[in-house]
């Protein structure tokens, strides 16, 4: 268990632990700065976890226009793969041609989309024949396909990598508490700037008063409900858009390259990426008025993907093809009145927002790619606003936890070629010996999943994971893998937690019945 952030007072306190408020921990904390975060559930939980797993400037906003936006995410892209590549990998795309203008006119976009990327490019676009890509993907749909353009991307574990991020924030000083909700605020007066947050933790059932001088609020799709703890009649920051994925058997998709949709009938661009040991096929855009933890996918939603990839793919995916479902919420900047509905419209930059009384910061927006700069621009908006020392950022520099050096087979295809122990980085040869070492742990938690209860072990003991759902979720990503196997798997894997942690059988009993629940939304 994390210790409880002390009585100090914190030069930042961060609230949210998904990509934004990790990154912020890091940059702060490796700056030297006094760096508390609390996070109400678990680092990742919400939309941090359920990206379509790529590191990607953002073909679509180039057509959009939007170029410096992919500038910056392309540099930031090339920055990522320096500093965690056991976990972020070149992956080549193909943009298939079934109509006689679909190759030069995608093939100049991707042109200009490697010029962009300049010294941090991951390889060059070039054109393919039928032929070429038929032997690529023997699986691709044949009938009417007329060539098409390859470019390549980055891809990567987006929730693995928030779990390396807090144990980099926290190897330097940083105190991480996950499971403690921030509910309220101390004030400098009745309207006065805040001086502390009040927060519960779920654990304890204690109440927390932690001080600070500055206070960040990095809470995703939830940054108006924190804006509300100080007034209750904010304008809405956010419109959240809901985007959904299907994860299938790798089958489905033979060989080592994805393919990109450019259009799709609601304007988005739809990906099928294989990863790890499956593929994953999305996402939709549809607005929604609230953001909920744990989002569904509707039936409209895993229609519209079966329907859009079967026109690319040799056979056609059924509902019974369906590993998984997973959906996420993005976190939108609002920059029209709401209700307007057309999320295309919204802005995918990042957004700092400093309350002029309350001297909240909020950062919203932005993306898994760029969160490194996101940080990077909070932390020096906070130590202005703070009074701090300045301190420059290093983290353009800095190894993530797990930082190993890349191998002979991390090149196209990584995530074919390696294993899931592979994105554990430096961590694999140390999970290895550990396993070895204690009869047992080398057993499977399940015969369909490539996890062992040495992994469910060592995500108690060193990934800050206290319940089934951490594990299944978030360290391991069984829910994606298979939704099915993990919820059988769940009674084995509380009972190890049980173990590790000091509960009981009601515990294992509830926590093993409360992730079945999660895990539900996840079967199609």
């Amino acid at each position: 268990m994390l210790p409880l952030p002390d009585a100090r007072l914190y030069d930042l306190v961060i609230i949210g632990g998904g990509a934004t408020g990790l990154g912020v921990a890091v940059d702060a904390a490796s700056r030297g700065y006094a760096t508390c975060l609390l996070e109400a559930e678990d680092f990742a939980k919400g939309t941090s976890s359920r990206s379509t797993k790529l590191v990607h400037g953002g073909v679509r906003y180039l057509e959009q226009g939007n170029v410096s936006l992919v500038m910056e995410a392309l540099h930031e892209r090339g920055i990522l793969r320096q500093i965690a590549p056991h976990l972020v990998h070149d992956l080549p795309f193909i943009v298939p041609s079934y109509k006689w203008w679909e190759s030069p006119f995608y093939g100049v976009g991707l042109k200009v989309y490697d010029l962009l990327a300049g010294r941090y490019g991951f390889g060059r676009s070039e054109h393919l024949s039928a032929d070429e890509i038929v032997r690529r993907i023997p699986t691709i749909e044949r009938d009417g396909l007329r060539g098409g353009t390859l470019y390549h991307d980055g891809q990567f574990d987006d929730a693995r990598l928030a779990i390396n991020l807090a144990q980099t924030a926290i190897a330097h000083g940083a105190h991480l508490r996950n499971r403690c909700r921030v509910v309220g605020f101390e004030r400098h007066g009745e309207h006065g700037a805040i001086s502390a947050v009040i927060a519960e933790d779920a654990r304890s059932g204690t109440e927390l008063t932690i001080r600070g001088k500055v206070f960040v609020n990095a809470t995703g799709p939830f940054t108006d409900g924190v804006r509300r703890l100080l007034d209750a009649n904010a304008a809405p920051m956010i419109a959240p858009s809901r985007g959904v994925h299907l994860v299938f058997p790798r089958e489905l998709l033979a060989g080592d390259h994805a393919i990109m949709v450019p259009h799709t009938r609601d304007g988005r661009v739809l990906f099928a990426v294989p990863w790890h040991h499956v593929v994953v096929v999305g996402t939709t855009d549809t607005p929604v008025k609230t953001a909920d933890l744990e989002p569904r996918a509707s039936s409209e939603e895993i229609d519209f993907i079966l329907e859009t990839a079967e026109g690319y793919l040799a056979r056609r995916p059924t509902r019974a093809d369906i590993l998984s479902v997973f959906a996420g919420i993005r976190p939108l900047v609002e920059l029209q009145p709401s209700g307007a509905g057309n999320t295309a419209k919204l802005s995918r930059d990042h957004t700092i927002h400093i309350d002029p009384d309350s001297a909240l910061i909020t950062i919203a927006g932005g993306k898994w790619t760029t969160y490194r700069r996101m940080a990077e621009d909070l932390v020096n908006h906070a130590a202005t606003l703070g009074d701090l020392p300045e301190k420059p950022c290093i983290t353009s520099s800095l190894h993530v936890h797990g930082y190993r050096e890349p191998k002979a087979t991390d090149v196209v295809g990584a995530w074919a070629t390696r294993t899931a122990r592979d994105a554990y980085g430096s961590d694999a040869d140390l999970l290895d010996a550990f396993e070895r070492a204690t009869p047992g742990l080398r057993e499977p938690i399940h015969p369909r999943l490539p996890i062992t209860k040495g992994q469910v072990v060592w995500a108690a003991r060193n990934e800050l994971a206290t319940t089934t759902d951490d594990v299944l979720a978030r360290r391991t990503r069984a829910i994606l893998f298979d939704a099915r196997a993990a919820i059988e798997a769940a009674p084995v894997v509380a009972g190890i937690l049980a173990t590790e942690l000091g509960h009981d059988a009601a515990w294992t009993a509830r926590d093993a019945q409360t992730f079945a629940a999660i895990a539900r939304g996840y079967v199609a």
